[in-house]
């Protein structure tokens, strides 16, 4: 299914009968922006560069501990992935870049690999290291952990693999290395809680110390499960005690989905960014804990909120001046149980331009304003109307610019259809 580029023919056949509409559209929210004093041009111009990686893993059916229903058709191959997410990035124009997840989707001929990834037009985004779980012919078990583990064999070898991650994403032209640990304990008494930090800080320095100059190492974190009692690395504050000791080059990775309920997570973001220790997020959306679940599905105003102290921090001369190259990573890392993944994929990546897109529309020297005179119904108002501003024309006119579809999964299901495949069918808006 996925061994083909969709043709400039499709796509603007796609987009014909919504470019009307879209024009009609695109018009009025200009007139209202502009009388905000908002240039939609300047907002436009801005959001054409932002982008968000795929993860290699996203393309299957996701699923639970209770089983998995995978779809008849999902990509297995590396080189098919490569050619799936060429097609999300096609329709919607804000995924350019794929991370691996290893050993999972391993390149068995890495050359090739990445030659197939330019003619596709992607790049490859961080390599991801997977340490949770045993693989066949594998020596030693992580049962009991692995950069953390009391035997230094094992964690020798998760050493070792992390190693060789760096190695491949040299090689695909990557820039950083994500660590996810499911390290640590169900039981109290388990395990030293101090002692266990200690070795995985241990063993995170062996990576470090090969880790390329212009490389970040990214280090996440998560309050429990696989791990119920106690998550080594288990909040960003231990993940930010763990990059200091590392180094400049190593950086908290905020992952959306692991956080206890209710967290606010927009202050941790505020907080890693006065730290120098933002180095990137994985995009997810959650109700209970860490669901996995589409981004922008339940938290809406949250994203939006995230992404108004990221666009607040780029802006501030204080942060530039410590951080001249503050560009943190983003990627998308969710659970596509029931959902077709690329449709899955398609909408969670617009729904984290979209906010993106609102973040841009606030009026930060009246925010600041309100917010020096405590006036603390005005400064909120500020963020609602950018929030509740409908920017879908925005993001319409910033694909129609690249050439991809106004309506991405309308575009996708025609694709579809015209391929014989059975997809649901979708009205036209």
């Amino acid at each position: 299914m996925f061994e083909a580029r969709l043709t400039r023919a499709f796509i603007e056949q796609a987009n014909a009968r919504l470019v009307k509409g879209h024009e009609e559209d695109i018009e009025a929210l200009a007139g209202h922006l502009a009388r905000r004093g908002v240039s939609l041009e300047g907002v436009i111009r801005r959001s054409m560069r932002f982008g968000v990686a795929v993860p290699s893993w996203g393309f299957r059916q996701g699923g639970t501990r209770f089983g998995r229903f995978p779809a008849k058709d999902e990509p297995r191959a590396l080189e098919e992935k490569l050619y799936a997410a060429a097609l999300v990035n096609d329709l919607a124009g804000v995924t350019p870049r794929i991370s691996l997840h290893i050993p999972w989707d391993t390149p068995d001929k890495v050359a090739a690999v990445r030659r197939l990834a330019r003619e596709l037009g992607l790049k490859f985004d961080a390599m991801n290291s997977n340490t949770f779980e045993d693989q066949p012919g594998q020596q030693h078990s992580y049962k009991h952990g692995s950069l953390s583990h009391t035997d230094p064999a094992v964690r020798k070898q998760a050493i070792e693999h992390n190693m060789r991650c760096i190695e491949l994403g040299e090689a695909l032209g990557s820039k950083a290395l994500v660590v996810w640990l499911a390290d640590g304990t169900n039981f109290p008494g388990q395990q030293n809680l101090r002692r266990a930090l200690d070795r995985t800080i241990d063993s995170l320095e062996n990576i470090y110390e090969i880790l390329p100059k212009d490389w970040r190492l990214l280090i996440e974190y998560k309050p429990f499960e696989p791990a119920f009692y106690s998550t080594v690395i288990n909040d960003w504050g231990t993940a930010m005690m763990v990059c200091q000791e590392l180094g400049d080059q190593a950086a908290c990775l905020v992952d959306l989905g692991h956080h206890l309920p209710n967290t606010n997570v927009e202050q941790v973001v505020a907080r890693l960014v006065a730290a120098n220790r933002l180095g990137g997020f994985h995009f997810n959306d959650s109700k209970y804990a860490d669901d996995d679940v589409s981004s922008g599905s339940i938290k809406p105003y949250q994203l939006f909120l995230i992404f108004n102290e990221l666009i607040d921090a780029a802006q501030d001369p204080q942060v530039k001046a410590r951080q001249p190259r503050f560009s943190p990573s983003y990627m998308i890392d969710q659970s596509h149980n029931i959902k077709d993944p690329l449709e899955d994929l398609i909408t969670s990546a617009i729904e984290i331009q979209r906010a993106f897109v609102k973040a841009l529309l606030v009026n930060r020297t009246t925010l600041t304003y309100h917010q020096l005179r405590n006036d603390v119904t005005m400064a909120e108002r500020v963020l609602k109307v950018a929030f509740e501003t409908d920017v879908s024309p925005i993001l319409a006119e910033i694909r129609l610019r690249k050439g991809c579809a106004i309506d991405p999964i309308l575009a996708y299901r025609q694709y579809l259809s015209s391929r014989g495949k059975a997809g649901p069918k979708l009205a036209s808006r």
